[in-house]
């Protein structure tokens, strides 16, 4: 191992460690510094696929992509993705290993630890410094004895560490001063600075306080992060759906995504809020949303526990009637699952339940098997040939499906070349299933289907030669933050407190 290596961590969780990263990661990438991130374990439903198959948390891709890296499934060997409070997938440098329970630690342990140790050595021979994220709050300590993502990552990479704070939820001061004090001195010694982020208002008004954190912990403030509302950059955390209206209510057409318990990759729809006719609203009680174009039922890391909920929640009698009255239904992956007559798992690789109805909307069956399919694919829209690209992350086989109702023809999987059919347009076309995640990434697609939309209400189509570039919007933000990062923190002390020098002047 050669890499140098710098890791951050929060007071707490949703502090804004992973956009952190990203800003440094940003930031080093810019100043010539051989950089990738590292997070030996994550916790999220919302992962990406690398190259060859193999997914790791969203996250950790966004900061690849950041560096200018493609992600790899060393950036992030253990991802737990949370079936229920009580178990989670793990999924072991990119591939799905088992299910764990709460008396299940020990085997997860003795799996992943090595794997962990071996995907950290496989990056610091590639690299000069890597970014390394931590989880939660740095002083859990019930958890201590178990930790593989904080304190023994430090460890092992013998890593300085940056603390972050959110002072936009209030008791900034407490928080950094109560983690400081609960480590252990041999803790304590590892951190070198902290960052104060999600600030609004004169800074100067920080000034005391900010002196008396640096008095009282003898940990020095690198500085204080602005508040930023519009990210434009891929969230992690599901939890900022809730009760959340992504975009204005003013708009022609009215999009509503089911907000299931276990909801995963929700950022198929982030696209969408861009488009300048679209409201998307994230929706948990279907007595609460405003009148709706398109309903879409989004992937789950949990099908037939979801679906189970659905209906509890009273959304298969919405999308009866909602059918009835001409709306519009897209299912993904897993909602695309519910949509069918059938869900069959007599191997219990998702749920317990041998054999479930499902919706009834479109004449297909899943088939859950063992081995998930992870693959990037690139595809063309049958209807109107234009080409998408995306990826799936699934277990569940469709049957079913004749060609002759067709979504797409795929041609490419990471393994080479490919002709085959995938998903289902209803005989009306207005709903629609696909196991293709980011599918609305594809811009000419999104606005086609978007049009078809409007017209089917009498609206004329959006004739624009402008469509929005998702990479290049993805890079601005990148930059943005960044910008921000380095206008009120000094990159060459953190770099020197890292053991890297850089090697261009950053951008001020």
């Amino acid at each position: 191992m050669s890499a140098r290596s710098l890791i951050v961590m929060g007071t707490a969780s949703d502090v804004g460690k992973s956009v952190v990263v990203t800003a440094l990661c940003r930031a080093f990438a810019r100043a010539g510094v051989r950089v990738a991130p590292f997070k030996s374990q994550n916790m999220s439903n919302n992962s990406a696929v690398c190259r060859g198959g193999g997914e790791i948390g969203r996250a950790q891709a966004v900061q690849a992509e950041a560096c200018g890296l493609e992600p790899s499934v060393d950036m992030n060997p253990v991802l737990l993705k949370t079936e229920s409070d009580m178990t989670c997938q793990v999924v072991i440098r990119g591939r799905a290993r088992f299910r764990m329970g709460v008396n299940d630690y020990e085997r997860y342990r003795t799996e992943a630890w090595p794997e962990i140790v071996n995907s950290y050595s496989n990056l610091a021979r590639e690299f000069d410094l890597l970014v390394i994220e931590g989880a939660g709050g740095a002083a859990e300590i019930n958890l201590r004895h178990r930790d593989i993502v904080n304190w023994k990552i430090a460890e092992l990479a013998d890593a300085p560490v940056l603390l972050v704070a959110d002072i936009d939820k209030g008791g900034v001061f407490a928080s950094v001063v109560g983690t400081i004090e609960l480590l252990t001195p041999e803790e304590r010694r590892r951190v070198k600075g902290v960052l104060i982020n999600k600030f609004r208002g004169d800074v100067k008004l920080l000034e005391s306080g900010l002196r008396f954190l640096a008095q009282r912990t003898g940990v020095p403030i690198l500085g204080v992060l602005p508040w930023q509302e519009h990210l434009g950059l891929p969230q992690e955390d599901a939890a900022r759906l809730d009760g959340n209206e992504r975009s204005a209510v003013d708009k022609p057409l009215t999009i509503g995504v089911i907000h299931l318990p276990c909801i995963s990759n929700y950022t198929d729809f982030e696209a969408l809020e861009g488009e300048p006719d679209v409201a998307v609203h994230y929706l948990s009680d279907p007595g609460s949303g405003p009148r709706l174009d398109l309903l879409i039922i989004p992937g789950t890391k949990s099908t037939v526990a979801d679906l189970k909920w659905l209906r509890r929640a009273g959304w298969e009698d919405f999308l009866a009637r909602h059918r009835r009255a001409g709306g519009w239904i897209v299912g993904v992956c897993g909602g695309y699952q519910m949509l069918g007559c059938r869900i069959v798992d007599t191997d219990g690789v998702e749920s317990d339940t041998p054999e479930t109805v499902g919706l009834g909307v479109l004449e297909i069956e899943t088939t859950f098997q063992s081995e998930k399919i992870t693959d990037r694919i690139r595809a063309v829209h049958l209807p109107t040939n234009l080409q998408i690209s995306g990826y799936e992350i699934h277990s569940g086989r469709i049957t079913g499906t004749p060609e002759s109702r067709a979504l797409f023809r795929l041609t490419h999987r990471d393994a080479g070349a490919v002709d085959e059919f995938e998903g289902i347009r209803s005989d009306d076309g207005r709903v629609h299933g696909t196991s293709i995640h980011a599918v609305f990434d594809s811009a000419g697609f999104r606005r086609s289907f978007l049009d078809e939309i409007r017209i089917s209400k009498g609206l004329a189509p959006i004739e624009s030669s402008e469509r929005i570039d998702t990479d290049a919007n993805r890079r601005a933000a990148f930059d943005r933050i960044a910008d921000a990062l380095e206008r009120c923190v000094d990159l060459s002390r953190i770099a020197s407190l890292a053991g890297v020098s850089l090697i261009e002047s950053p951008a001020r």
